[in-house]
């Protein structure tokens, strides 16, 4: 099987089995040394268990629905939008693969925020949401 095709099935996984809990499956894709960073609280989570043990403990409910995924080789990227107790955050996923599993990722999350009036003519909304206006 084509490795590309391989690494893809794998996130796909992954990003499944975060959405119906299976925290084995979901950190599978982990090499046992990986490491987890999220630039915008300057933490960085060392090893599978330590990154399952930081997402076990989270108290929201949360709910994963992938948006597109890409990449190729050893460098793969997730646009998601994660709930916490029904409000959207997205994110971005960057994976680095070495011997197919995730050595290295870093998640950027942020906020909704509403679309200023001046720009109401120029856009359009994204398929399947509304425009949010400021």
């Amino acid at each position: 099987m084509d490795p590309d095709i391989r690494t893809r099935a794998a996130i796909e996984e992954h990003w499944q089995a975060s959405e119906r809990g299976d925290s084995e499956t979901e950190h599978a894709i982990y090499a046992p040394d990986a490491l987890l960073d999220y630039p915008q609280s300057g933490e960085r989570f060392r090893g599978r268990a330590t990154i399952a043990a930081q997402r076990g403990g989270h108290p929201a409910d949360r709910h994963f629905t992938v948006r597109r995924i890409t990449g190729g080789g050893e460098l793969w990227v997730s646009e998601c939008v994660i709930t916490y107790d029904g409000v959207p955050s997205y994110v971005v996923s960057i994976m680095e693969f070495t011997d197919g599993h995730v050595v290295h990722e870093t998640q950027y999350f942020t906020d909704s925020f509403g679309a200023p009036e001046w720009r109401a003519a120029l856009a359009e909304p994204m398929p399947g949401r509304d425009i949010t206006r400021a």
